[in-house]
Formats: structure tokens, sequence, C-alpha cells
């Protein structure tokens, strides 16, 4: 970890928060608990038992892995429904085929992020390919689901392919950490990625005993999730690892430092940095749907049994049970 690098980050733009900025305070800080999606391959749920005010427009975060897969152990999800939210899937380490009923779909290897607005529904599968099922090796890499307004629930799914390549990489002014921007705005560096509500993502890699004061939109709300390592977060410094999620409060800023020492296997603090635009709409959430009334959940579920979301395609490889030989 991770895959998209360079050898020197002072070759890079550099951003710094103004003189001026108000730091924002951690609100709390939570620990993710872990369990396993699909066909059993393991996650942490990044926002479990943290309130949506704080996190809206993002509905949940699951990191995936870090696991080293022996041969035949490589698993996915099998079809299944989505419809009125957008989920970004950022592969770190390892191979994801995506396949829909639209025909849309393709492979995110190691630094890709593939963006699926599914709007008004389709069916969908996540699998590893046969030839990664048949080798083993290694999986990391994080789903994030963000929310549609209203307006834009029942709008034609899409497709954004970002290859590792397009990600905006900058760095601090020490360069003591690469800042990779996947989607959104930091300090005026834009992002490839694009979505209906404003938010910004960005994956950083802090070195030992480095710390990061990154300016903010102060309409945006701000997250930080662990995905290694050890440090803290806040002009406080408060202290978080791995699997943990902070939650910032009000302010132009934040911060999260790097602990002196980390582990062997993790030698520098990786960490998701997350921000967006609150809806401030009613949110109505149940399984893969996420909708603005109970009244559009149950719409959505007979959509579905109706066979309205699409049916499942037998192409590029796939069958109902994942890759063909699983």
């Amino acid at each position: 970890m991770p895959a998209v690098t360079v050898e020197n980050p002072l070759t890079l733009p550099r951003v710094v928060a103004p003189a001026d900025a108000s730091a924002r305070p951690v609100l709390g800080v939570t620990t993710a608990p872990s369990g396993f999606e699909g066909e059993g391959f393991p996650v942490r749920r990044a926002f479990a038992g943290i309130h949506y005010r704080h996190l809206d427009p993002f509905i949940m975060m699951d990191q995936m892995g870090e696991v080293e897969y022996a041969p035949g152990e490589p698993k996915g999800t099998p079809w299944h429904p989505h419809r009125g939210f957008e989920t970004v899937t950022y592969i770190i380490d390892g191979i994801f085929d995506h396949q829909d009923s639209h025909g849309g779909g393709g492979t995110i290897t190691n630094g890709d992020t593939q963006w699926m607005t599914a709007g008004s529904g389709l069916l969908h599968i996540e699998a590893p390919p046969e030839s990664l099922v048949l080798s083993g090796g290694l999986f990391h890499g994080i789903q994030l689901w963000v929310n549609l307004p209203a307006k834009d629930k029942m709008m034609a799914p899409r497709y954004q392919d970002i290859r590792g390549g397009q990600v905006q990489l900058l760095t601090t002014p020490d360069g003591g950490a690469l800042l990779r921007v996947i989607a959104g705005e930091l300090d005026g560096h834009q992002g490839p990625g694009v979505t209906h509500t404003p938010i910004t993502l960005v994956h950083a890699t802090v070195a030992p005993g480095a710390e990061v004061t990154l300016p903010w939109r102060e309409d945006f709300n701000g997250l930080a999730y662990l995905l290694a390592g050890r440090g803290s977060v806040g002009t406080e410094r408060r202290p978080i690892h791995l699997g943990q999620t902070a939650v910032f409060g009000a302010g132009s800023s934040i911060t999260v430092r790097a602990d002196e020492r980390q582990d062997a296997h993790t030698p520098d603090l990786e960490v998701v940095l997350l921000g967006g635009q609150p809806i401030r709409e009613p949110m109505a959430h149940y399984g893969p749907f996420v909708m603005n009334s109970k009244e559009e959940l149950q719409q959505a579920f007979e959509d579905f049994q109706k066979g309205r979301l699409g049916t499942v395609p037998a192409v590029h490889g796939m069958t109902e049970k994942g890759p063909q030989g699983a």
C-alpha cells in the first residue's frame, strides 16, 4: 500500500491552510466494527455509530480488507440491486470486476476508482476476476455510498472510470504527506471524480512524525478514517488508529498527525479524508435502496421484485454466482 505514489513528493504542488484558518475541533472518534459482505469478504463498517447529521451526504463506507487471500479464497458479491445513490469503489491493492444490468462496468485495480451512479436503479455485481480467484493475492480498498438529492434520485444510471494516473497528487509544505485527490477540490486543485452533491475525497499517506493541516470548506462536514497506522487528529491531538473514524466540528481547516513510530508492516499513516455539502433532506435507507420516504422504499422493492431494475445478463464471463468457475 498504496498503489499510486511518487518517489519525491516535493516535486508536487503544495497545499497549506491559510494562517487565519480556524481549526476544526474533533467531536468524537468511533471504532468500526468488523463483518463480512457479499459472499464473505471482510469489511470494517467505518461509519457505524455515527449520527447521520455528521455524515450527510455520505451514507456508509466499508474498508474492504486489507486481506491476503490464498488460492481459491477471493470473494465478491452476488448480483444485487441499487437505487437512489452513488457507489464509489476505490481499489488500493488487488483487482475487482464490475458489471451491471445496463451493460456498464469494467475492471479496476491498484489505485483505480469506479464511480457508479445507480440513480433510478440497476442490478450490479462486484467480484474478483477468475485469475485472482485461482492465484490468490492481496486485496484492499474502500466502498463509499454518496446520497443523491431528491431531484436526482431517479436519473439514468451512469459510470465514471477513474484510473490511478488521473488522480490529482499534492503534498504538504515539508513533503511529509502524499495527498491523492480522487474527487472534488482541495486548495484549488481539482480531482477527477464528479458527484451531484459537492464533496471532497482524499487518500493521504503521512510519514511518521509528519503533520497535515489542510484548508477545508466551511460548508462541508469533515471526516477522517484511518486505513492503517497510528496518529492523532485535530490541534488537540486526539489519538486515532487503524479502523477508527474522527468526526470534525465547524471550522476551515483539519489536522491529522502521524505518530513518530508506526508498525513494521504499515510504515506510514494511511487516512481517507472526506467532506461534503449536506443535502438536508429526509432519508429512508433500507438495504440497497436510499430514498426520501418509506413509500419510495416500498416502490423500489416492488420495482425490483417485478424486474423493473433490469435482468442479470450472461456476458463478460460472469454468471449469477460470480466469475465462471468460482
